[in-house]
């Protein structure tokens, strides 16, 4: 299996800032730290990126905000907990078929080792209904 040099280099940069400061800060010292490490390395990316949600071909008010967009295609969500859940690869999976984004990276830097989920979507639920 061919791996994803993209998903690769992000979760590389997540190790180092892992490895760097340990589990036990908030979720914005390892967003900003990440970012540091992104520029560092040379990985293309946006913070705070919106995603708008549409219903019945209307963009509504509310939208997800995604931690980063990287490459202009992955879509980067971080946490800060003991251990993911069921909850957090949802709303991971919210974000790519609101946004139509392929793939998407999970990282928890609350756990004593970085934890790591890769999502690809499939399909776009809003098609197949």
């Amino acid at each position: 299996m061919e791996r994803d040099e993209q998903t690769y280099s992000i979760i590389g940069a997540a190790m180092t800032v892992h490895r760097e400061l340990g589990s036990g800060f908030l979720e914005a010292v390892y967003q900003e730290a990440l970012e540091v490490e992104f520029k560092h390395v040379g990985i293309p990316f946006a913070r705070e990126v919106e995603l708008p949600i549409h219903y019945r071909g209307k963009q509504l008010a509310t939208c997800y905000r995604a931690d980063f967009l990287c490459y202009e295609t992955v879509i980067v969500e971080l946490k800060a907990i003991e251990c993911m859940t069921a909850r957090e690869e949802s709303q991971l999976l919210n974000y790519l078929n609101a946004s139509s984004k392929q793939k998407g990276l999970l990282l928890n830097f609350g756990s004593r080792s970085l934890e790591c989920k890769r999502m690809v979507r499939a399909f776009n639920l809003r098609e197949s209904v």
